[in-house]
Parts: C-alpha cells; sequence; structure tokens
C-alpha cells in the first residue's frame, strides 16, 4: 500500500524531472540557472521527504514498541551535523507479491559516514518502519557498499540492527545478500574495530553478523537474538518462552555471552558505543589515541596495600584493585555480567590503552573455567589485532574442577586462552599479586609462554598447586604413619611452602623479573608500557595457525 509519504515523495521525485526548462518546450524556458536552481529545490525537497521517513503511523508504531527512528540513532551515534548518506535513493527491483506496488526510498537501511568526537566511523542502520528493516538484495547491496568503504578508509563500522531477517518475498537473493555481509564481517576481522548494536529483532541468520563482530551492544527489553524464534521452539521442543526469555539482552549478558555491553535505554547505549569509539584505534593499522589525563603516572598506589589480604584464601573485590592502578580509576569492562570470574577491561595508563586481564577472587576464587577462558582468549586476540597492550593481573588457584567442566571441554576451552597469549605480539605484562598455581599460572600470560615482563608482589605464591594439596601427595606416608598427622601435616605444608613457595623462588629463576613494592605498582606498570611501546614481534611465515575449536 502506498503511504502518504511515499505519494510526497513520489510527487517531489516527478516534479523533479519534469522541471520547467526541460524537453518539454512549451516556450515557457527559463534560464539554465533558474533550471537548476528549480531542480536543486526539488532534490532538497525530496530529501527531506525521505529523512522523515515512510509515514506518521509507522513512525507512531515505532516509538510504541519503545524504540527510536532510524535518524534519531544515527544523530545520537554522530557529531551534530557530520553525517553523511549515501544511496538514499536506493530502491528494490524486485515484483513479486506485490512488491512492484512497494518501493520505498532507502529501502529499508540507512548508511554512510560522520564523525565521533572528530574522528570517522561509518554506519548502517536498520529502518524498522519500512519492510521491518527486512534484508533484500537492494537492502544487501548498500550494507556492502558501506562495509567496503569503511575497511578501504581504514575507519570503525558501526551496525545498529534492528531488522526481521531476510526479506522473504525475495527468496534466495535476500539469502546471498546476508552471505556477503557475513564475508565481509569475516574479511573486516582484525583490520577495523566493527561494533554491532542491537535495538530490536535480530533473527534467523541475521543474528550470525553480529556474532562475527568485535563488540555487541544490546538494549533491554526492545532488543533480541536468536536462530530460531519462540514458535519454532514451542512447535519443535514443546518449551514455551517468549522472546526476552530466549534472547534478550540480559540471556545473552549473563548466560550464553554474546552480548559484551547491556543498557537500559537506546540512549546511553549509543554513547557507551560513542566512549568505546573514543578508546580505540581506527584499525590495525594505527595505534590507539593517546590522551593526556593528567593523573600522575609515578602515584603511588598505598590503598592497594589495605585491599588485598596477604592470606591466599581471602577473597577481594579485584575491581578495586584495577581502579586504583588505572588513569582516574576509570575503565571500561567487557562482558560485565558473564564469566565473572575473570576480568576483562579497557582503561588508560598514562593517557595510553592497555588491555586488563584479571583474576576475580569474589567469584569462583577467581578460578578458570570454560567460559572464562573462552571470554579471555576472545578478549586477548580483540587487543592483539588492533595493538593494545596487554597487563594480566594474576591471583588464580587454578581450572575449576569437576566432572561437568572435564565432560563439556575445560581441555580445549583452556587451549584458547593459552593460544590466544602465546600468539599476540603486542606488549604483555604480568602481575602476580598472591596466588598463581598449576596450569592456569602457565596460560595467564607467564614467562615461559612469551610474557615480555612478569613482576610479582612479595605475597606471591607461585607453584605447581597449594601447599595443602602438595604435601599431602608429597608426604602422604609420613603423615599416615605419624602419632600426630594433623601436627605432621602442618609442619609437612609449612616446610613445602618455605622451600618452594616463597616469594623470591621463581624470581631466583628467572621466572619472575622482578618482585615489586605494591604500592609502586602503577609506575611499575607504565614504566614497563613505556619501554616496550616500540615491541615488534615478526610473525612465523605460515598461512595462518589452527587454534583449538
Amino acid at each position: 500500500m502506498t503511504t502518504p509519504v511515499d505519494k510526497e515523495v513520489e510527487s517531489v521525485a516527478a516534479e523533479g524531472l519534469t522541471a520547467r526548462g526541460g524537453a518539454a518546450g512549451n516556450g515557457d524556458v527559463l534560464t539554465q540557472q533558474d533550471n537548476l536552481r528549480t531542480r536543486a529545490e526539488s532534490l532538497n525537497r525530496l530529501k527531506a521527504a525521505i529523512v522523515r521517513g515512510p509515514s506518521v503511523e509507522a513512525t507512531r508504531r515505532q516509538r510504541a514498541r519503545g524504540k527510536l527512528t532510524v535518524r534519531e540513532r544515527i544523530d545520537l551515534l554522530f557529531d551534530e551535523g557530520t553525517f553523511v548518506e549515501i544511496e538514499a535513493f536506493r530502491r528494490h527491483r524486485a515484483t513479486s507479491f506485490g512488491l512492484d506496488r512497494k518501493r520505498p526510498y532507502t529501502d529499508g537501511v540507512v548508511a554512510g559516514w560522520g564523525l565521533v568526537f572528530g574522528r570517522k566511523v561509518f554506519v548502517y542502520a536498520h529502518d524498522f518502519r519500512i519492510f521491518g528493516g527486512a534484508l533484500g538484495e537492494a537492502h544487501a547491496a548498500k550494507i556492502h557498499k558501506v562495509m567496503d568503504m569503511a575497511v578501504a578508509a581504514g575507519a570503525p563500522l558501526v551496525s545498529l540492527c534492528d531488522g526481521a531477517g531476510a526479506r522473504i518475498q525475495e527468496g534466495v537473493t535476500a539469502l546471498a545478500g546476508y552471505g556477503g555481509i557475513f564475508r565481509r564481517n569475516t574479511l573486516a576481522s582484525g583490520v577495523i574495530p566493527q561494533i554491532s548494536v542491537i535495538l530490536g529483532p535480530c533473527a534467523g541468520g541475521a543474528a550470525y553478523s553480529p556474532a562475527l563482530t568485535d563488540f555487541v551492544f544490546m538494549v533491554r527489553d526492545v532488543a533480541q537474538m536468536f536462530i530460531t524464534g519462540p514458535d519454532v521452539v514451542e512447535a519443535v521442543t514443546g518449551e514455551r518462552i517468549d522472546m526476552n526469555g530466549l534472547g534478550g539482552a540480559d540471556v545473552h549478558a549473563s548466560l550464553s555471552g554474546v552480548a559484551t555491553f547491556v543498557h537500559d535505554d537506546e540512549e546511553s547505549c549509543i554513547e557507551e558505543v560513542r566512549y568505546l569509539l573514543s578508546l580505540l584505534p581506527p584499525n590495525n593499522r594505527t595505534l590507539a589515541p593517546v590522551v593526556r589525563t593528567g593523573d600522575p603516572p609515578d602515584r603511588r598506589n598505598e590503598a592497594l596495600l589495605d585491599i588485598v589480604p596477604v592470606g591466599s584464601a581471602t577473597a577481594y573485590d579485584m575491581h578495586r584493585v584495577i581502579e586504583e592502578i588505572v588513569d582516574h580509576g576509570e575503565y571500561l569492562e567487557l562482558h560485565e555480567h558473564w564469566a565473572r570470574n575473570l576480568i576483562c577491561a579497557l582503561a588508560r595508563m598514562d593517557g595510553r590503552l592497555v588491555g586488563i586481564v584479571a583474576n576475580q577472587p569474589l567469584v569462583a576464587a577467581g578460578a578458570l573455567d570454560i567460559d572464562a577462558s573462552a571470554k579471555g582468549a576472545r578478549f586477548v586476540q580483540m587487543c592483539d589485532a588492533f595493538s593494545i597492550p596487554l597487563i594480566t593481573l594474576v591471583d588464580v588457584p587454578g581450572f575449576l574442577p569437576g566432572r561437568e567442566q572435564e565432560h563439556n571441554g575445560i581441555i580445549r576451552h583452556g587451549a584458547k586462552l593459552l593460544y590466544a597469549y602465546c600468539a599476540a605480539s603486542v606488549p604483555r605484562i604480568q602481575l602476580v599479586l598472591r596466588k598463581a598455581y598449576g596450569g592456569a599460572y602457565i596460560v595467564l600470560d607467564s614467562r615461559s609462554i612469551g610474557a615480555d615482563l612478569s613482576l610479582a608482589w612479595p605475597t606471591n605464591e607461585i607453584a605447581v598447586m597449594g601447599p595443602e594439596g602438595a604435601a599431602n601427595i608429597i608426604f602422604r606416608r609420613e603423615i599416615a604413619g605419624s602419632p600426630d598427622p594433623e601436627r605432621t601435616r602442618a609442619e609437612c605444608i609449612e616446610a613445602y611452602r618455605e622451600e618452594l613457595m616463597h616469594p623470591y623462588y621463581a624470581a631466583e629463576r628467572g621466572l619472575v623479573d622482578d618482585v615489586i613494592d605494591p604500592a609502586t605498582t602503577r609506575q611499575t606498570l607504565i614504566r614497563a608500557l613505556d619501554m616496550l611501546e616500540m615491541k615488534h614481534a615478526p610473525a612465523p611465515a605460515r598461512k595462518h595457525g589452527n587454534p583449538p575449536m
């Protein structure tokens, strides 16, 4: 059905094509200048009608869903007046099932570029008011073009997703359009930052594009992602579940790990997208911008002496450690609600962007498990791709034991984190705060797998396992034959601790480069980053590695 706005657009377009002075030759011929002015006026009216959108009613329905319009979202993303649109006049060529009678301009997606804090960024944004944001051949061609432009220009790409999937009326050409997007997502991976912002439905094959990008933002209540919807789930399994329960923002933020960030509203979500863009480099050939924050690089960290307990079994909040050492205590945590036993965050130290990986003793004692390994591996790979130095804060009792972890593949998932660190060529600094036991110590960027510097506090305990377990194995006969087994066990634990777990044992063997005063943590790390600033690690001659699945 043709809407009033559609009629207005068609009328203005027709007016522009039959402006006086054209081929009609009715004797009332204007000068060439007047003719051009008339056509320019018609063009501007046409563009204004396109910007207004398909209809007032469609906009009302969009707002009733609690969502902004596509133009409002773009205005929030870019610095005022900087957005440049491409292919606003694009229309589909399909004729089946009545599509030939509805050919709106933009074809349901707005694309172009603009500035975010003065830096170039590309965008494509679905307009749910047009075909429900569904993707057809022309729609996909616009996205392909802006993706190619972003890579060629070496600038980040943001996708504002609010679409109903493939346009069924266009059949396989719509599916081929998605294939072109996925291929470009993959080719752009590690070349430019790719950010997906889910602001409505993202179902079926459409969900794979965000999964291929570097960061996924979701807004509660309005955003959903799933491969098969609730109706299909009920038909196949008999399980009844609503859209948010199946693929809402909180599900993907805390259970699946698909969502990197989750927000309550679109305004705060897009504002954080802008903040993330301000941190990141524009591409893999350029370093992230350095911003002088005014936080002294030699600021002492006396508070750390009270934040971190000496006893290795006592929990504390690693967030407080991070706040103490980074510039002004500001950092951006990724996957905050998923795999919370490992913290992954972006922050500045002396104005330089760094990636921080840290165990969280408040959750599962900071032990590594399947989800934490996958989360850490993805973060390390992202930092390495965009030349972001890595700082790893270690306080880990080991890998989480149990049948569930083993049967679900902790070996291969843990190997993902190990592989990511071993392959990373960026500056890498490890700091052991307290305990670092077993394979988890090795995996968390130990000197033996390529850390440029390994530092430790005087409270560090680096060993194959904790002293209790080690003593029970090594001295089991002595303990069993003792008239006072508990006293003997305690003596054996202390003997093992003094022999192999004192804070200078690893340093004596060159596996720790320095044992530092916790109060000097910030300045020591910043000096290390300065030293490693020009690090160059040539990659081996190979097509690519074969990371664990």
